[in-house]
């Protein structure tokens, strides 16, 4: 194809993609059935995670739910069943281990069978200054928030592509798509994290297996506790979200194929302007939404979670 049948092509479906996003912002897109559906949620003892399982399970799916927090992992399955889950498995799994990761994998698929919904949601934060973070939390924030996408998607996404069929959730962040202080090795793990999974997406393309997905999530600060202690500035602007609210939203996400998620909707507009802003204009705005100083209160949640 010469240079100007494949400009005029690129130019017809661009306009085309644009007009049908244009139109599913006013007619919802069909939602899929995921009953029946395997699930694995990881980080699923506590906040968004737990969340994620309870609403999954009243829509019919099989769950897997890891944690390295035995006593949030059996309340969750607790829940789960009492919102109508028929088969509910737990399985404590460190995350930021490549074999545990790797082991518990092997077991999920001899007692469970093959995950069909991958939700990588376990996430840790340091909350220090660069200079000020012990090297030991810096290599384990990389290890929970990125290395450990490399090992589920290592161990699951085989089975997805035979059959293709299959979804790959990343739980990233806004930090996934700008820098923070205090925050440096956190939004490193997070930009890793949606780099890795556009990439997979990408080749899931190539190799033509469209029954793959792949759904980002890049929510602002959610009341999980994770981030507990920030002040908001501008909180009728950017608030701290709702844990059940997001996982209301990553739900309706998968099930209609959306590949990217923004939460709150206005962080479309902000990130759109930030990438054409000059970069004194970026940071005054930052400053403006109060990131400069967001983590100065920061305390984060209590150890034994």
């Amino acid at each position: 194809m010469n240079f100007f049948l494949e400009t005029l092509k690129v130019t017809i479906l661009l306009v085309y993609y644009l007009l049908e996003s244009l139109v599913f912002l006013v007619v919802p897109r069909r939602k899929k059935n995921v009953s029946g559906e395997i699930v694995l949620i990881t980080g699923a003892g506590s906040g968004l995670g737990r969340h994620l399982a309870v609403k999954f399970a009243s829509l019919g799916a099989t769950l897997v739910l890891w944690d390295i927090n035995q006593e949030g992992l059996n309340y969750t399955v607790r829940l789960a069943k009492e919102n109508g889950a028929g088969r509910v498995h737990s399985y404590i799994c460190d995350c930021s281990k490549r074999q545990d990761v790797y082991r518990v994998a092997d077991q999920v698929k001899k007692e469970v069978g093959d995950v069909s919904i991958l939700i990588n949601n376990a996430g840790i934060v340091t909350g220090k200054r660069f200079l000020d973070s012990p090297d030991a939390l810096l290599e384990k924030t990389m290890e929970v928030n990125t290395m450990a996408h490399f090992w589920t998607y290592k161990a699951f996404l085989p089975a997805m592509i035979a059959t293709n069929h299959g979804h790959l959730v990343s739980i990233a962040s806004t930090a996934g798509h700008c820098g923070g202080s205090q925050l440096s090795d956190y939004c490193a793990s997070k930009f890793a994290a949606v780099g890795f999974a556009e990439s997979i997406d990408i080749e899931m393309r190539i190799l033509r297996k469209t029954g793959v997905k792949t759904t980002i999530v890049c929510p602002y600060v959610i009341n999980t506790g994770m981030f507990d202690g920030l002040k908001i500035k501008w909180p009728h602007t950017l608030p701290i979200l709702d844990s059940e609210y997001v996982a209301e939203r990553i739900i309706t996400a998968v099930r209609q194929n959306q590949e990217v998620l923004f939460i709150p909707r206005i962080l479309y507009v902000l990130f759109f302007f930030k990438s054409f802003l000059p970069v004194k204009a970026s940071v005054l705005l930052l400053d403006y939404f109060g990131n400069f100083d967001i983590m100065n209160t920061f305390k984060g949640r209590p150890k034994k979670e």
